[in-house]
């Protein structure tokens, strides 16, 4: 859109300003007005014809990467810059070339005309940024449907995610700081709003002021990822100063979304991993290979997270008083999403079954004593998945 916009504005500033750049500009269109008018002419045609081949050949990429690896991954070719800007580049091209079309003025009986050779020359240089952003568009479509390119591509915006919400464990001691709530203590039911979605973002520091603010303490149900509807618990605050305009700045603080994305939801990533190993062992698909990258994938993953301690669930304001109380995933969480659906559905495939044992063998060794009893049990799991 911004360089849509940008090209329509140069293409009405570059024709006024053409008479005085037209001396310091050496590659001009030497060509006269039907010359430039047929120039912009086919440059304008060509380009929005291949928009219609860029969306075409996009469409049949987003299908193949919804029918052969998961629905949920169709987020991430959308956002690819290269397809943006190549789709961008092409419009503005376009919308470039017709504006200037308009100022191209033939010669009259008194010898009045105007040809804007600056601008048409422009339009080539536009041309030639066309096609090598084409090139690239090619170059990086048939490298984004590789499933090994998708399945390292969402690894690595999950291991980002992961360092950032998983703190590093200096110690396996408790919390800082708890709570609970005291029996027959004041509190309000804080409702959803008049909407409906998966819980995608939290603004968690304004929360805090927001409790703060109101002398008590707010317990958040739904987790991020967790899907709620209009008037389902959203949370509870614990103290007698609330109303509906807590109620609806509360609302506010949570963001809800009809997909859910990476921006909080570290559990996503492995989701999508994990539905891509699914589709892979379908008896339609029955590709093991693709399954075990998508383990070594997580095996990566999960080793970082056993690691890593879980973020505390109790926030505190300046003050050092509990005031938000919100449970996150943690790497039992993950270790569960992980291996419990490949393990069930790759429970007659040796070199996925092996691939997990190890995984699980190796992050046994490595991984913070809180998480073993979990390993363990996911280890016993696949043991009598593969016997049975």
């Amino acid at each position: 859109m911004l360089l849509t916009v940008a090209a329509m504005v140069l293409g009405v500033v570059l024709p006024e300003a053409d008479r005085d750049l037209r001396e310091i500009a050496w590659w001009v269109f030497p060509g006269g007005a039907d010359a430039a008018r047929g120039a912009l002419t086919t440059i304008a045609s060509v380009t929005i014809s291949t928009v219609g081949v860029v969306f075409s050949i996009t469409m049949v990429v987003l299908q193949l990467a919804s029918s052969q690896f998961t629905p949920r991954v169709l987020g991430s070719f959308l956002s690819n810059r290269i397809v943006q800007v190549t789709f961008g580049m092409f419009i503005a091209t376009f919308v470039f070339s017709l504006t200037v079309l308009r100022s191209v003025l033939s010669e009259d009986e008194d010898g009045n005309g105007f040809v804007p050779r600056v601008s048409v020359s422009f339009a080539f240089v536009l041309v030639l940024a066309c096609v090598g952003l084409f090139l690239a568009f090619i170059r990086s479509i048939t490298d984004s449907i590789q499933v090994s390119t998708v399945i390292s591509r969402i690894g690595d915006r999950t291991a980002r995610l992961v360092d950032r919400v998983l703190p590093v464990a200096e110690d396996e001691q408790g919390f800082s700081a708890t709570w609970s709530p005291v029996a027959d203590a004041p509190r309000s039911l804080v409702p959803v709003d008049r909407r409906h979605g998966h819980v995608d973002e939290i603004d968690l520091p304004r929360l805090v002021e927001l409790a703060a603010s109101r002398e008590g303490v707010l317990v958040l149900a739904p987790r991020l990822g967790d899907f709620v509807t209009t008037g389902q618990e959203l949370a509870t605050f614990w103290g007698d100063d609330w109303d509906d305009d807590a109620t609806a700045a509360a609302n506010g603080l949570v963001r809800l979304t009809t997909d859910r994305t990476m921006r909080q939801d570290v559990s996503f990533g492995f989701r999508q991993l994990v539905d891509i190993g699914d589709r892979a062992l379908s008896s339609g698909v029955n590709d093991p290979t693709t399954a075990t990258q998508v383990v070594n994938e997580l095996h990566r993953l999960l080793r970082a997270a056993v690691q890593r301690v879980s973020p505390s669930p109790y926030l505190t304001d300046a003050e050092g008083a509990v005031r938000l109380v919100v449970d996150s995933t943690d790497a039992r969480d993950l270790l569960r999403i992980a291996v419990e659906e490949i393990a069930f559905y790759g429970r007659e495939s040796p070199p996925v079954t092996a691939q997990l044992a190890a995984m699980l063998d190796d992050l046994s060794s490595v991984s913070l004593e809180r998480y073993r009893p979990t390993i363990a049990a996911l280890r016993a799991t696949l043991d009598d998945a593969q016997v049975g």
